[in-house]
């Protein structure tokens, strides 16, 4: 299928990737079409503006921006009117929404959302504390976790904990080897929700397989033997199923869809703990 591009330019007073992420959700629904971005963050003056505003008039395209200076959004609208650009305030919407229902204004704070706050340094902890549980790699402190990750090779446990530690949630991942036991001091922990990945056989091995080929490995192994794969799969159902511990099947599931069910499973399960408790 044949590409059409388009300009995208995304104005932010902050890092942008609020702009970024929303877009390509929009972008990701228009089948053959792309979007050539150019992002321009920490837009805080008239003179970071006005550079922003010449590259849009040399590339005229969608403009969408988060800016709560009134005067650089003025400006900004000005210059896509006389350009020709269509414009939109991607925030403004939802302030409006929350301004009718909370009967307050907001405050004009640029980058308000990253600002170093409790909930910043929650996840930079979260972060290295899954960085050091990767893979397996210690149990040290792991009954500090919120989350521990089961599965077998490739069912996507590192980059899920990555996204969920970014969420601020402190999580490790335990890979399941075929002929080895798992390690016991995992059915001793009491305060992590424990989940289990798994996924079909096909695509287990179709990522196996471009794994090995990045590597330039031998592709004659049960490493990417379909039966021997299947088997890998069947034992880690069955052991998630002795233990009681949720599965979630990633074969269809984005990281972001996999993170979500994680999150609404742990809500489930700090309730429980601190009933119990």
């Amino acid at each position: 299928m044949q590409r059409s591009y388009f300009h995208l330019h995304l104005v932010s007073d902050a890092t942008g990737e609020t702009l970024i992420a929303v877009s390509r959700a929009v972008t990701a629904q228009f089948q053959g079409v792309a979007a050539i971005e150019h992002v321009f963050p920490l837009v805080r003056n008239q003179s970071q503006l006005q550079r922003a505003i010449v590259e849009i008039a040399a590339s005229p395209g969608i403009v969408l921006y988060t800016l709560v200076d009134k005067e650089l959004t003025t400006t900004l609208e000005q210059a896509c009117v006389e350009i020709g650009s269509p414009f939109l305030s991607v925030l403004q919407p939802i302030f409006d929404s929350f301004q009718a229902y909370l009967g307050t204004a907001s405050t004009s704070r640029p980058g308000a959302q990253h600002m170093l706050n409790a909930e910043y340094f929650k996840r930079i902890d979260a972060l290295n504390f899954t960085m050091m549980h990767d893979d397996g790699q210690t149990s040290d402190n792991l009954d500090n976790a919120d989350v521990v990750l089961l599965g077998v090779s490739r069912t996507s446990k590192t980059p899920t904990s990555i996204y969920l530690a970014n969420r601020g949630v402190k999580t490790a991942n335990i890979p399941l080897i075929p002929g080895v036991d798992p390690p016991q001091y995992i059915f001793s922990l009491q305060k992590p929700l424990i989940v289990g990945l798994i996924a079909s056989a096909e695509r287990i091995v179709q990522i196996r397989q471009n794994r090995l080929l990045g590597l330039n490995a031998q592709q004659d192994t049960n490493y990417v033997d379909r039966h021997a794969v299947a088997d890998e799969i069947a034992e880690s159902r069955l052991l998630f199923r002795k233990n009681g511990w949720p599965m979630i099947d990633v074969t269809r599931r984005s990281i972001e869809e996999t993170a979500a069910g994680i999150i609404d499973l742990l809500k489930a399960h700090r309730l429980q703990f601190n009933v119990q408790s």
